[in-house]
């Protein structure tokens, strides 16, 4: 579970990202703070695993809040001010979130935020009397779907979209192939093209310049010929 704190001092902005956080399925909220010193109070005798930063708030601005931490936890800064970004990778941010923002930008945050914790990504381990599971949601068609990540067989860029392709269904969310495989965060799936990953499991054999995968026919790139070189070493 990814405990999380809010500081800023915009009651909307705590509402829309609570909101956003309430759609994944390991997000938990610590505290809603509206300023700086509220939160420096709050973290002297709890910890946490994420902060959302607003950066133009009273009595303490963003920065200077964060430089008052000796381990602050990681960081997405929510602002609508994008002049401070380089100040805010020089700190050593994970993200910074333009306000407005859409809820597939906010996912991308957060993932890249968490991947690099203990803590996984938007992925939650189910467990029961059976098996483990791990699971991901995915934005498409206004719809959050969750999957099972054992069931993807690959991933297929298609123009501004890519394709999921699962055991039973296909799946059409707007993102890149790579940005996919950072939202897994998972050595279990290969770039083998630009435009294609495997899930290695599901690999039935490999052929030339051609995986197969239950039915269909993956080409493999050029400049990817070592990724796969690697998995049958």
């Amino acid at each position: 579970m990814i405990k999380y704190l809010i500081i800023d001092d915009e009651f909307i902005a705590h509402d829309i990202i609570k909101g956003y956080c309430d759609i994944l399925p390991n997000m938990e909220l610590a505290k809603h703070c509206y300023d700086a010193i509220e939160a420096i109070e709050y973290l002297n005798s709890n910890s946490v695993d994420l902060i959302f930063l607003d950066l133009n708030m009273p009595k303490l601005k963003g920065f200077d809040f964060l430089k008052t931490l000796t381990n602050a936890p990681k960081v997405i800064v929510t602002t609508a001010y994008k002049e401070f970004a380089l100040e805010g990778y020089e700190l050593d941010i994970s993200d910074y979130l333009l306000k407005p923002f859409s809820f597939e930008r906010f996912l991308k945050a957060v993932n890249k935020a968490t991947k690099t914790t203990e803590v996984k990504p938007v992925v939650t381990q189910v467990t029961n009397t059976t098996n483990t599971s791990e699971r991901i949601f995915f934005h498409s068609n206004k719809k959050h779907i969750q999957v099972e990540i054992s069931e993807i067989l690959f991933i297929e860029s298609d123009g501004n979209y890519s394709k999921i392709v699962l055991n039973t269904e296909t799946i059409s969310i707007r993102e890149k192939v790579s940005d996919i495989l950072d939202m897994l965060a998972s050595k279990d799936f290969v770039q083998v093209h630009k435009s294609f990953a495997v899930a290695k499991q599901h690999i039935k054999s490999i052929e030339g310049n051609r995986i197969y995968i239950k039915e269909h026919i993956i080409p493999i790139g050029k400049m990817y010929k070592m990724n796969v070189n690697g998995l049958v070493k």
